[in-house]
């Protein structure tokens, strides 16, 4: 069973420049230093094609070590493309072509060698929408150690899923019924126990899209306090439409606009004092 089958993931519209309202003379070229000092991933150069329809245009961006950077802008701007960009999800999608370079310790992750199941157990993923398997705790969990061989023995085993639903914040609650089912949890509870399965299988990158979107605000605050204790471990890449958020849990936010990286930089820098005019409105509600 692989995790895309549980996914619909939708095609965006084609993103056009001069669409903007107001801004077709606007300078696109991305404001800010794309580097960090110490990356664990680099995008060079990146465009995506959904067909003959561009939906991002030559992004580079570098993802922190032990550090949230997240990815903010209107609905369409191209932020969830690319980040499904950093573990090949893109791969999965009928007519999509990425054209330039994700870099992982220095190789090209779309290099024909690399096998996209092997780099995203390096770089997990956590949805929009929690999608347990039909499955128990246990086992949802246990699926990407068991499928990647790594374990030999129930105990390892064990001690996996127990240390994950730990570090997830979870295991406490559900301790005591391992064997149930993991649709039973509460929404909430389902996006931990996701993060656990994405976490069981000790990646180095932790991508979340909207993780929050479709939680309660008491769900919310659980998992933006778990981003915080994670990224002492991972690497964190989120998408969100929430500002709020983002200001709360990043370090580093990258604002897109119709596909194009427009600014990128130190989160409070971004939110108190950003550079290029579309940031500005849209931090500022004048748009999105």
């Amino acid at each position: 069973m692989d995790i895309t089958e549980t996914l619909a993931i939708p095609i965006p519209e084609q993103l056009d420049p001069s669409a903007t309202t107001g801004h077709a003379d606007l300078d696109l070229t991305t404001v800010g230093d794309i580097t960090v000092p110490d990356p664990r991933m680099k995008l060079r150069d990146i465009n995506v094609f959904y067909g003959q329809k561009q939906a991002v245009f030559n992004v580079n961006l570098d993802i922190g070590s032990n550090s949230v950077s997240a990815m903010i802008g209107p609905s369409g701007c191209g932020k969830t493309t690319l980040l499904r960009c950093l573990n090949r999800m893109n791969d999965t999608i009928d007519g999509c072509r990425v054209e330039g370079r994700v870099e992982m310790d220095g190789k090209n992750v779309y290099a024909r060698k690399v096998d996209p199941v092997l780099l995203r157990a390096r770089v997990g993923m956590v949805f929009q929408k929690p999608n347990p398997f039909p499955k128990s705790i246990f086992d949802n969990v246990a699926y990407g150690p068991r499928i990647h061989g790594l374990v030999h023995d129930r105990t390892d085993l064990e001690e996996i899923v127990h240390t994950s639903l730990e570090r997830a914040g979870l295991l406490n609650e559900v301790k005591d019924r391992l064997d149930q089912p993991g649709t039973g949890l509460s929404g909430g509870q389902q996006q931990r126990l996701c993060i656990a399965r994405a976490i069981a299988v000790s990646p180095e990158v932790i991508l979340m899209d909207e993780p929050c979107s479709a939680l309660d605000p008491i769900a919310t605050a659980r998992i933006e306090e778990l981003i915080g204790e994670l990224r002492k471990n991972f690497s964190i890449a989120i998408v969100t439409h929430s500002m709020q958020q983002a200001a709360r849990v990043s370090q580093r936010t990258a604002y897109f606009h119709l596909g194009y990286l427009v600014e990128v930089g130190p989160t409070k820098d971004i939110f108190t004092t950003p550079k290029h005019q579309l940031t500005e409105e849209y931090i500022t509600g004048r748009f999105g």
